[in-house]
């Protein structure tokens, strides 16, 4: 369990204590209160580095190890499952069965947003945690909250229906395990301050004003949340190793009291930060900071990284040394002390372009602008062979359902970092069209965005190192036929050796569709009497009538 509540003296004698938090890092936060202090606190952590999504199997052995370990291999800390006796969850670079989630899920913002900053929310790592994959996948897009009847339970997550009026229109929600309820919570707050410019799609805990931004029952119950579940040290440890990783903090574990102020019991009262020396010093990289590059032979990988710090007197001097050093560069060798001492910080690019498949490694060296000393930050990169990706099968959608659906593919034969699906949704007029791009981990993906007189055709993609195999082909989902049905009379359907299909039922069904294995439309049949027949061609086929609006999986031959 956890440690007990503290009055605020004590937590921050403690967090100041086991935290290292820069000199000055919060100092601008002294005076502040509600929106003024949330903006403030917006302007101090969303400039930060921006990383790869592939590469953060490489950072969590930092961030998410579990302190035990077994037979000497390192073990994820996993907050989604408790599978520790099967102990099948080491680090190898991208773990079997276990998935980077998104705590926020991705699909609450729309691509628009992404474009403000770089899509630095889709890989911000302090709010992606490794997950045991198939709670991942029940956890699907659902908001946090309070679960009376479960669905899904394997101990540590619950997804169902919510309880208290919580949820925000949600048909069910995911609740932590008790001792990772605050992390949540503090995670979430620390979402809704970074990236309070976004505008929300789905609103069930958001909204898009950006003060509060939090809905009233979701600031409540992360609160309580927050209370119950003090920060712990492996929170402390966590967000020392994303600060060194990507160069902001989550403030919110530095100082829980925070929240009070935008959100809670202190509302309306000024802020009182710390006072620093006003000596020189460099925030951002820290002193722990390692950056991580993989890239194909030939080509190059970039990282943006935020250099920030506080009363440099001088330009800060940049230099590239090491064994490797050819194969890195930075877009500036010299940056002035204002854009070093600025809010945003100064935005540094680095470059990794591996001339021969290998490991290689360098260092980057910040030295002036009035700095005691200087600071040199490792650099490694790993370079691999171009890879040679195939054309990946897309599958027919499953799960058809109301507004939901499940797009599928045959898995990729050779190593990728993430699956591309391309969505291009018809409003109905053929020249009205709207086209979606998402990632995926597994060979599927969940939609719930089907509506009435539309259409949905998806392609597939595998990515990996930048390369993107052939799109696949395209599968259709017609939802005039599919969407607003009912599922109040049984039905079965059973196929025979000479092509023959028979409907099974008790009563007789309306407006039978007959789609093919492309998703496209080939027999109506207005009206289906129990034991009617007919032949079809070899091949596979989904049914569907007015009465079974989840489609029926037939193989003809």
């Amino acid at each position: 369990m956890k440690q007990p509540f503290f009055l605020l003296l004590a937590l921050l004698a403690a967090f100041y204590s086991e935290a290292a938090i820069p000199d000055g890092y919060y100092s601008s936060l002294n005076g502040l209160k509600d929106e003024s202090l949330k903006d403030e606190l917006h302007d101090i952590i969303s400039p930060h580095t921006k990383l790869s999504y592939n590469s953060l199997w490489d950072y969590y052995p930092e961030t998410d190890a579990y302190p035990e370990r077994v037979n000497g291999q390192l073990l994820v800390w996993d907050m989604y499952s408790d599978n520790w006796n099967d102990r099948q969850y080491f680090y190898y670079g991208g773990t079997k069965g276990l998935n980077r989630e998104h705590s926020v899920p991705k699909s609450w913002w729309g691509p628009s947003n992404e474009a403000i900053n770089g899509y630095l929310a889709g890989t911000d790592i302090m709010h992606i945690f490794p997950s045991d994959g198939d709670a991942n996948m029940a956890k699907s897009n659902y908001p946090l909250g309070e679960v009376g009847q479960t669905t899904f339970d394997n101990g540590t997550s619950k997804v169902g229906y919510p309880v208290n009026g919580q949820g925000g229109g949600a048909s069910r929600v995911f609740e932590p395990d008790d001792q990772y309820k605050g992390d949540f919570a503090r995670v979430y707050f620390y979402m809704v301050t970074c990236y309070q410019q976004y505008e929300w799609r789905y609103q069930y805990m958001f909204n898009n004003t950006s003060y509060l931004t939090l809905n009233q029952w979701a600031s409540d119950m992360l609160l309580d949340w927050s209370r119950n579940d003090p920060v712990d040290q492996k929170e402390i440890d966590r967000n020392e190793e994303v600060f060194s990783i990507q160069g902001n903090r989550n403030p919110f574990v530095d100082d829980p009291e925070l929240a009070e102020y935008i959100w809670g019991n202190r509302k309306g009262e000024t802020y009182s930060a710390e006072h620093y020396s006003g000596d020189p010093v460099l925030i951002s990289p820290s002193t722990d900071t390692q950056y991580k590059f993989e890239a194909a032979e030939g080509a190059s990988q970039q990282l943006d990284v935020i250099v920030r710090g506080e009363n440099l007197v001088g330009s800060l001097t940049v230099t590239l040394y090491g064994t490797d050093k050819s194969m890195f560069s930075v877009a500036a060798s010299n940056i002035p002390a204002a854009s070093v001492n600025s809010d945003a910080g100064f935005t540094l690019r680095i470059t990794y372009s591996p001339k021969a498949v290998g490991e290689h490694s360098a260092n980057l060296l910040f030295s002036d602008g009035g700095l005691t000393g200087s600071f040199a930050i490792p650099l490694s990169g790993t370079a691999y062979p171009v890879p040679s990706l195939s054309q990946l099968k897309a599958l027919p959608a499953t799960n058809i359902e109301g507004t939901n659906y499940r797009a599928e593919w045959i898995p990729a034969s050779e190593t990728i970092d993430f699956y591309v699906v391309t969505r291009t949704i018809y409003d109905g007029t053929s020249v009205s069209t709207t086209e979606h791009v998402a990632e995926a981990e597994e060979p599927f993906m969940d939609f719930n965005d089907l509506k009435p007189g539309t259409k949905h055709t998806y392609s597939v993609q595998s990515s990996r190192l930048g390369y993107m195999s052939i799109p696949s082909n395209v599968i259709t989902i017609d939802a005039s036929s599919v969407s607003g049905l009912t599922t109040d009379k049984p039905l079965a359907v059973a196929t025979y050796d000479n092509n023959e299909i028979r409907f099974i039922c008790d009563e007789r069904h309306t407006g039978c569709h007959i789609y093919d294995s492309r998703g496209m439309l080939i027999r109506s049949i207005d009206t289906i009497e129990p034991g009617m027949s007919l032949t079809l061609p070899y091949g596979v086929y989904f049914v569907t009538t007015n009465e079974c609006s989840k489609p029926i999986k037939i193989f003809v031959r």
